[in-house]
């Protein structure tokens, strides 16, 4: 059955945007590096709180400088294991670089020398959107490798799909206020497209399943997605996440223990998908996030915005 507080996005979005905010924006993926061409201008800011911006890539540079942020965070301050190309140019890349939009939060009170000698505002935040026209031309979204999510795909012919992924902010600034910036920007960028559903890859740290039985259960027992909204991880990688009885499981525990972004997709009304997937690339455990836009939680997306438009430039 489906949640109640439904919402439209465009109005959500027209309440949060800031003033003059063009509705409107042409988006496809960069270049790739080869290519050698910053052939993209995006212009206009989605949104902006004291010195801190958040707006798509405008170029392979700030793509570049985006994949040093994620190496920083995946590789230095986390437990991801690095290959010999990742640990020679200590960016965190793949081939879905090249054609996702990377949305960025920048700092206009920090900046960084780039190699050119030139001041530029530090990038402290990152979002990779991948939507679903643009991954049917490079064959399809990466969360593919993970989870079965091509048959909510087709059982859904006529929305749009965005998927999230390589989230990642700068720990001195893993507070509210970048987080509000983050998701005003995608609640611009999901305006822009029209967007209908979201979906990726949220991580649990820790590769054994056993330690983190509680988080797994209480997800299963209490977020899992309805029937027509469910997918299901590959069965070759399949993890089971009903590891725990529902009642030995503590909620407050549970709750406590789970990533930060984990309990902000959840408290958006966030579904969780069938079974988890152990990467042990990146030393973490994966569930399936599925956010339907008009299943999402109206009173906590609406006092999210409109927190965030106050700040707006």
């Amino acid at each position: 059955m489906m949640r109640s507080g439904m919402f439209s996005p465009r109005k959500l979005v027209q309440k949060i945007a800031p003033a003059g905010l063009p509705m409107q924006i042409r988006s496809v993926g960069l270049p790739s590096e080869a290519a050698g061409l910053d052939v993209l201008r995006f212009r206009q800011s989605l949104g902006r709180i004291g010195s801190l911006e958040v707006r798509l890539a405008r170029s392979f540079r700030e793509v570049k400088m985006a994949q040093r942020l994620r190496y920083k965070v995946f590789y230095e301050e986390m437990s991801a294991i690095a290959d010999a190309q990742t640990l020679a140019t200590r960016r965190d890349a793949d081939p879905y670089d090249a054609f996702c939009d990377h949305m960025l939060v920048v700092d206009h009170s920090s900046l960084k020398r780039n190699k050119l000698g030139r001041l530029k505002p530090e990038i402290v935040g990152t979002y990779r959107l991948l939507r679903q026209e643009i991954a049917d031309q490079h064959g399809g979204f990466y969360t593919s490798g993970e989870f079965d999510i091509q048959k909510l795909i087709d059982a859904n012919p006529g929305k749009r799909f965005l998927e999230l992924g390589r989230s990642c902010v700068l720990k001195p600034y893993r507070n509210k206020k970048t987080v509000e910036l983050l998701w005003h920007g995608i609640w611009s960028y999901i305006l822009m497209h029209k967007i209908d559903v979201m979906l990726g890859c949220a991580s649990i740290e820790g590769t054994n399943p056993d330690s983190i039985a509680g988080q797994l259960a209480f997800l299963h027992h209490n977020a899992r997605a309805p029937e027509d909204w469910r997918a299901a991880a590959l069965p070759e990688r399949y993890v089971e996440m009903n590891r725990l009885p529902a009642e030995g499981v503590n909620p407050k525990e549970a709750l406590r223990a789970l990533p930060p972004l984990v309990k902000g997709y959840l408290r958006l009304g966030a579904f969780i998908g069938d079974g988890a997937v152990v990467d042990h690339q990146f030393g973490t455990t994966d569930v399936l996030i599925i956010m339907p836009v008009s299943e999402l939680n109206s009173r906590y997306v609406n006092y999210y915005g409109a927190d965030a438009s106050r700040y707006a430039a």
